[in-house]
């Protein structure tokens, strides 16, 4: 088969790998449809993420048919269409049995495309697939449903929830690229009184104005400013979606005394933590890496239409120009990329 592999120093490849195999009884095989890029496969391509070896099949975002199961696994069958989550579970480890898949002891956590080989490929090896991949509804386009498989409950979970979003809430989040965008369609399932999009590119601002935002900034002072016009002591939730210390230090500046600061975006160099500011204000501040319990919520409400994600893909392109779609993904000022999609 073909797959995209890293090959260190920032380089990559769409070359030959040999087809995937089931390993464990739980594994599934899917033939992938559809795969997507991922602002964290950005970030492993500039050495933020170490664990990451040459040799890697990168992805962690797709919509597969199964091919085959192990023994083990019990609610899938060869010919089911599912979104392969980017979390791995292994069901049976303390955390695992908290729900908290991301910090799984078992084997899981987020390892396809970062510790074993993940999807951006023409097929792959899914572990653990009975709670790692989910079976899709007929008639849910592949187009809407890849994006369950990271962005939409990654920030529904680490920004939306963590923050404890609230009706009439001011939310400000800053960043509004795809993450940044779900998290918008996310906090607007608890009807906030506003959201505010703090956003260097004037064409993601416009996006963030497409996808409910209701104010729309540039960072640095004129955000302040725009914050302090909008509420009296702060956003009462500040989600951070980029992933740099500018970014982060700036959350914390808009928050209001006693309010959240939840931070989603994966972090490749320290940030200033200014708690000679900070410790006086009761501010909340939370990480985390995704866990995907709330992926199946996620699919019902998405296949009955509750939020509309029509819009979030952008460029299309198949699976063999995959290269091209991250050059296209990478460069996303100039392009206007939101995510790409490949299928097969």
């Amino acid at each position: 088969m073909k797959a995209l592999v890293y090959q260190g120093g920032g380089a990559k490849s769409w070359t030959d790998r040999p087809d995937p195999e089931i390993a464990d009884a739980t594994d599934a095989i899917i033939r992938v449809d559809a795969v997507t890029i991922c602002g964290t496969d950005l970030h492993i391509l500039k050495g933020d993420v170490p664990a990451v070896t040459p040799g890697r099949i990168l992805g962690h975002e797709a919509v597969g048919t199964i091919v085959e199961v192990g023994d083990a696994v019990s609610t899938l069958l060869p010919g089911d269409r599912v979104v392969a989550s980017c979390i791995s579970a292994c069901g049976r480890c303390e955390y695992c049995r908290s729900t908290r898949y991301g910090q799984c002891r078992g084997g899981g956590g987020w390892i396809l495309g970062h510790t074993s080989d993940g999807v951006q490929a023409e097929y792959a090896r899914i572990p653990f697939a009975d709670l790692s991949a989910f079976k899709l509804p007929d008639g849910l386009a592949a187009d809407k449903a890849v994006l369950l498989a990271d962005i939409l409950p990654t920030s529904y979970e680490v920004g939306v929830l963590n923050g404890h979003v609230k009706p009439g809430d001011t939310v400000v989040i800053v960043g509004a690229g795809p993450i940044g965008l779900a998290a918008i369609i996310t906090a607007k399932l608890f009807s906030p009184s506003r959201i505010i999009a703090v956003e260097p590119a004037p064409v993601r601002r416009e996006a963030a104005k497409l996808f409910g935002a209701d104010v729309t900034v540039a960072p640095g002072e004129e955000a302040v400013e725009m914050v302090a016009a909008c509420t009296t002591d702060g956003a009462d939730v500040v989600m951070e979606a980029v992933g740099t210390p500018a970014a982060f230090e700036m959350c914390t500046r808009l928050v209001r005394p006693g309010g959240h600061v939840a931070n989603i975006g994966v972090h490749g160099a320290p940030a200033t933590l200014h708690l000679e500011d900070l410790w006086i204000r009761d501010v909340t501040i939370t990480t985390g890496l995704v866990d995907t319990s709330t992926t199946p919520t996620l699919l019902r409400m998405l296949a009955a239409g509750q939020f509309d994600v029509d819009h979030m893909i952008t460029h299309r392109f198949e699976l063999g120009d995959i290269e091209t779609a991250y050059d296209t993904f990478a460069h996303a000022s100039g392009t206007g990329a939101l995510k790409v999609l490949l299928t097969a």
